[in-house]
């Protein structure tokens, strides 16, 4: 969604970004004073070149360059052009930002980037954005300009018959728009930290991810992007009802609107995710994700969908990278408080996968099928496929002397299945009351890895602990909670998380989940339980020696999840609450259990 080379995390800036900064400022200073801007003498230093054929050619920009699509709209691109004879291939991207001096200077670092290596680089902005005509509205339009866009490059004299496309978030989710249109010079896709179904984004597990609507709608509302002041969007969503959160927070926004009320409209979600893009793929396609992306679990899905469903040729040559990264922003690792910058991670491939592509160069395209960042050793690790082949899918069953209710409360973890009738645990959730969000997947600068141990403290959290391991236990895979629950209420939320905890005490998170569902209410007194699962996402983390493995399970993780009001009423509508009573099985008959991805030594 996000264009900018801007830290977004809590550490201090990077040397790219640093180095970005100072160039901004050059290139301010020689626009404000009538002088060409002079780009390349900076950034050949601050932009990948490890592995990146050396440039070779001057740039000449043109802007305001556009055409009129067949409804009216005039779209309008800055194209930064190799100078050099003959025709050459092109690199498309679509971006929904508005067209101030920042987005610009940083996307003609971009595409002066890609132009001294040959390639015609095509900044457009899509409806209503970046000089392009019309009214914006997230995703909606991007098969219906895509298309015309690629059959208007087709016609010009400089082009050579292929197009490269690169991007994140909606800039991917223009590519895949279009996945299907090789027959108009489509060669190959980069698309990172994006997925075929937003719809699925927004709503994992069954309940709405507020937090990343709600940062969207504040900071794309309207003609102009602005700064989120998080500020704003706790005092938005701490109200009721849920479908005015927009209106708490930047006014009246219809897009969120949409987003929150049609969760079940397959018509809706049908014009932006389209059906079955991964089986009517017809190029390679280069996939970057993060393990603290809102994305992740589609875009994996998405890379194994083309692989079992697409053309020998496209699945072949498909890849995944997946770092540790969140939604085009570092993540900070525990016990380095290092991070590895996002953003020349999602430059440094984009050359030699068009090289690649396109059939020019000695180097072969030297990266793996898959490509992952081990949390906890913090390495890359190439791998042949997703989920991995060795993996040793291994339960964990809960325990405790049904007291499990906070840190202090003795539940525990490990590989035994219950031999007796363990008492059961209970919590109440009580929806004006809920779990703070301490990271996670979630768009804007809050995602990611942070210490969980003011949440455990809480009464309606239910702690279970491995013992302090005595050896690493690497746990990659995806990640599912198997358990058996009983509640008062007629719809609830459970929820669940994956947290490292260290020998002195600090808890991480690494991965969670939610379920939102209906129940049926017990006619006696005995509480029957209800089997239920949970997907916690993927990871990859290596449990270290003197560490432990531990499960949170709650009602509420927010506001990264909406919160269930408890009552049956349609959800984006309530007013009401009332609280529920929770109860976590754990015996022989009940086994409630955390399957883990173990992968041998």
């Amino acid at each position: 969604m996000f264009l900018s080379i801007r830290n977004r995390s809590n550490t201090q800036p990077t040397p790219i970004v640093q180095g970005l900064t100072i160039v901004m400022l050059m290139v301010t200073f020689q626009l404000l004073s009538g002088c060409v801007p002079v780009y390349d003498l900076a950034t050949r230093s601050l932009l990948p070149n490890e592995g990146v054929r050396v440039s070779s050619y001057n740039v000449k920009t043109k802007r305001l360059v556009g055409f009129t699509t067949s409804d009216g709209v005039r779209l309008i691109s800055d194209i930064h052009f190799p100078k050099k004879n003959g025709k050459t291939p092109t690199i498309l991207v679509r971006i929904p930002l508005t067209n101030k001096l920042g987005n610009r200077v940083r996307a003609d670092v971009i595409g002066r980037y890609w132009a001294r290596r040959g390639y015609t680089a095509i900044i457009q902005g899509t409806r209503g954005r970046y000089g392009s005509g019309g009214k914006f509205y997230p995703l909606l339009y991007e098969r219906q300009d895509g298309i015309e866009t690629l059959e208007w490059i087709k016609k010009q004299p400089w082009f050579d018959g292929n197009v490269f496309m690169w991007g994140a978030s909606s800039f991917g989710h223009s590519q895949w728009c279009i996945s299907d249109r090789p027959d108009l010079g489509l060669k190959a896709l980069f698309v990172q930290i994006a997925s075929t179904s937003f719809r699925r984004m927004f709503h994992d597990g069954g309940a709405f991810s507020l937090e990343s609507g709600l940062f969207w709608a504040i900071r794309s509302r309207g003609s102009q992007d602005r700064e989120v002041k998080m500020t704003n969007l706790d005092q938005a969503v701490q109200d009721f009802p849920l479908i005015e959160a927009d209106d708490r927070a930047i006014g009246d926004t219809p897009f969120f609107n949409d987003w929150v009320l049609n969760q079940n409209d397959n018509k809706y979600w049908q014009k932006i995710d389209g059906v079955n893009r991964t089986h009517t793929l017809q190029v390679p396609i280069l996939l970057m994700a993060g393990w603290f992306d809102p994305f992740l679990p589609t875009q994996i899905e998405d890379f194994n969908q083309v692989i079992n469903n697409a053309n020998d040729n496209v699945a072949t040559e498909t890849r995944l990278i997946i770092g540790p990264w969140g939604h085009a922003n570092e993540v900070t690792l525990p016990g380095s408080q290092q991070s590895l910058p996002y953003r020349p991670a999602s430059l440094a491939p984009s050359i030699p996968w068009f090289d690649y592509n396109l059939g020019i160069g000695k180097d072969k395209f030297n990266l793996p099928k898959v490509k992952i960042f081990v949390l906890g050793h913090n390495q890359w690790r190439n791998e042949k496929e997703w989920p991995l082949e060795r993996t040793q899918y291994t339960p964990f069953y809960l325990h405790s002397n049904g007291k499990a209710n906070s840190v202090s409360g003795g539940g525990w973890l490990d590989e035994k299945i219950p031999q007796s009738e363990e008492p059961s645990d209970s919590f109440l959730y009580d929806p004006l009351n809920p779990v703070p969000s301490a990271g996670g997947a979630m768009l804007g600068p809050r995602s990611g890895i942070h210490l969980q141990n003011s949440i455990e403290l809480r009464d309606d959290v239910l702690i279970y602990s491995t013992h302090t391991l005595s050896e690493p236990v690497e746990v990659t895979g995806p990640v599912r909670l198997i358990i058996y629950v009983h509640t008062n209420v007629v719809c609830t939320d459970f929820t669940a998380k994956l947290v490292d905890v260290y020998p002195n005490g600090n808890a991480y998170n690494l991965c969670d989940g939610i379920l939102r569902r209906n129940y049926q209410p017990s006619k006696n007194t005995e509480k029957v339980p209800t089997k239920i699962e949970i997907d916690l996402w993927p990871t990859s983390n290596v449990f270290m020696k003197g560490h432990k493995i531990r499960l949170e399970i709650s009602s509420s993780n927010f506001p990264r999840y909406d919160r269930n009001p408890n009552t049956g009423e349609f959800i984006p509508e309530a007013t009401k609450t009332v609280t529920a009573k929770q109860t976590i099985f754990h015996s022989n008959q009940f086994p409630s259990h955390l399957m883990l991805p173990i992968i041998p030594n």
